[in-house]
């Protein structure tokens, strides 16, 4: 994969979720991403918009690291060992709307100088303000570690994610699946989207389109949580997190 995909661009996207134990339960919806550039990130945003979209540094990676996005990403690859240059980083992400941003997948597509693809760090938010982030080492476009943050109170921290991502310059997709121990995929999820470029006039009618995003995932994710509560699944507490190298609090 090269940096073909135009930047800074905007997707509809189409996230779907499923859970297959120990009964069927499964939605779609669709929310607005964005597609930008980490030494940039607001590129896209006009000032007098950014109040209603804008993505922040601060919203990633070590709460207490003022750097730029773009070092965040570079001192987190660094901090984990891996070979990446990282010289351009294109981040799918949620926006922050109204002082307030809820992203459940952030995710990082590092780039060589050439513009030649190395590796994605998949940056995973829960409901409860805890942050953790995969590095995937993708073969293929597809990559597999083991689950080590507590997302859904309904899952156990156990088993292994199969991950498998796409970016080109029509479209990007994440798609995820969890295995458990006894060799069976519990749950899997997709996000999809074609991708337009983030011209002002596209900016403006997707922000009017989807005022607020973050808000409407945040509540979504809590009215399924109580659905699936109300189906009397049980509920698996929460352990302690320990924050991976690159994003411990300094």
């Amino acid at each position: 994969m090269s940096a073909t995909a135009p930047r800074p661009a905007s997707t509809r996207a189409l996230v779907h979720h499923r859970r297959n134990r120990p009964f069927r339960y499964e939605f779609t919806h669709r929310t607005t991403m964005w597609l930008v550039d980490a030494a940039d990130p607001n590129a896209a945003f006009p000032r007098w918009l950014r109040p209603l979209v804008s993505i922040r540094a601060r919203d990633h990676f070590s709460p207490t690291d003022d750097g730029s996005l773009l070092d965040k990403a570079r001192r987190f690859v660094t901090a984990q060992g891996l070979p990446w240059t990282a010289h351009r980083v294109l981040v799918l992400a949620n926006a922050r709307s109204l002082g307030y941003v809820f992203d459940p997948l952030t995710t990082y597509f590092c780039l060589d100088a050439a513009g030649e693809f190395e590796g994605v760090l998949a940056e995973v938010h829960n409901t409860y303000g805890e942050r953790h982030c995969y590095p995937l080492s993708v073969e293929d476009r597809k990559a597999t570690v083991d689950k080590e943050f507590y997302v859904s109170p309904f899952f156990a921290v156990e088993g292994r994610y199969d991950i498998r991502t796409r970016l080109t310059a029509d479209d990007v997709a994440i798609a995820i699946s969890l295995t458990t121990p006894d060799g069976r995929t519990a749950f899997s999820a997709s996000v999809h989207g074609a991708l337009e470029p983030a011209t002002p006039w596209r900016t403006l009618r997707r922000v009017a389109a989807n005022p607020f995003p973050s808000q409407r995932v945040a509540a979504l994710i809590r009215w399924h949580g109580v659905r699936l509560w109300l189906r009397r699944l049980p509920v698996v507490p929460r352990p302690h997190h320990e924050a991976p190298k690159g994003m411990d609090p300094a």
